[in-house]
């Protein structure tokens, strides 16, 4: 690990309950991969684990959370209603909205939780616990339901440009299932300002073989959560091969880059903190020796 960057690997992983639910959550444990303690300035990242019957009480957050469900069910209870989550759905908790979890399934519920901006440890993480909220018939994750507004859903199927028809989508054609697509990569949004995210971007990011993009930096951090596949993946000159599982982080002007050495595709969660500019969010290395050589 370097002040820029840092790699997480599956097997490190250590899930305990927060200092600051101590006493407001029951089943709840925590991978903190991302944060403070590893020299992030922007971004709180992190693996979370509930168990069956298990619940975090109801609080707010001045920050933004997004989450995004690995396994398990999970029940997010606010004062807008109560969504139930499934693997592949994700959602938005915006600053201050008052909710509580809970996991009505008869497995661990896990997900990945992005916060910005990042919680700090001795302000007992920027969280605060308020009287309870009714525990509603939930709702299932549907994108053309405004009462599910802040949250969606995407498989591994709808990162394949091939198959974007309206009756895989289930949705009507707009650019909530728009995908962008070049150089053998797929990007699709997920969490972004036309969720409602205001500090914050999370999407899907997938390379077919051979897929490339070449080294460069950001004036933000992004984080990378490997769901399938391998990634070598490069920062700051130092090459790692990333597996299912393992979680990489980028701070601000650290360059990196990643490629697919294997024969099938490679997909990871991607994040982002803050979000980015309209423009100039990247900055190519190629693009830079360019000019260097046409000055010369």
């Amino acid at each position: 690990m370097t002040a820029r960057h840092l790699v997480a690997r599956a097997g490190e992983a250590d899930l305990a309950t927060p200092e600051a639910y101590a006493g407001h959550a029951e089943g709840l444990g925590r991978w903190a991969i991302v944060g403070e303690a590893t020299g992030a300035a922007h971004t709180g990242f992190g693996v979370c684990a509930l168990a069956p019957g298990g619940n975090v009480g109801a609080h707010v957050h001045s920050f933004e959370e997004s989450l995004f469900l690995l396994s398990g069910q999970l029940v997010l209870d606010s004062a807008e209603g109560s969504v139930r989550l499934g693997p592949g759905d994700y959602g938005l908790v915006p600053v201050g909205l008052a909710h509580a979890l809970r996991n009505p399934g008869p497995e661990e519920a896990r997900w990945a939780d992005m916060l910005a901006p990042q919680p700090r440890a001795r302000f007992a993480d920027d969280t605060f616990f308020v009287p309870p909220l009714p525990a509603g018939e939930p709702l299932a994750v549907d994108v053309r339901d405004p009462r599910t507004r802040s949250f969606g859903h995407i498989d591994p199927a709808n990162m394949d440009p091939g198959r974007q028809s309206q009756d895989l989508l289930a949705v009507s054609a707009s650019m909530r299932t728009a995908l962008l697509v070049y150089s053998g990569i797929t990007v699709k949004m997920m969490v972004d300002s036309d969720l409602g995210a205001q500090l914050q971007t999370m999407f899907m990011v997938q390379y077919e073989p051979g897929g490339v993009a070449g080294t460069h930096d950001h004036p933000l951090e992004e984080t990378y959560l490997v769901l399938e596949g391998e990634v070598d993946a490069s920062f700051d000159g130092q090459t790692y091969r990333l597996r299912p599982g393992d979680t990489a982080w980028a701070g601000v002007g650290c360059v990196h880059g990643f490629s697919n050495p294997a024969d099938r595709p490679v997909r990871w969660l991607e994040t982002q903190a803050p979000q980015p500019p309209a423009r100039h969010s990247y900055r190519f290395t190629r693009d830079w020796e360019y000019l260097r050589s046409r000055l010369a």
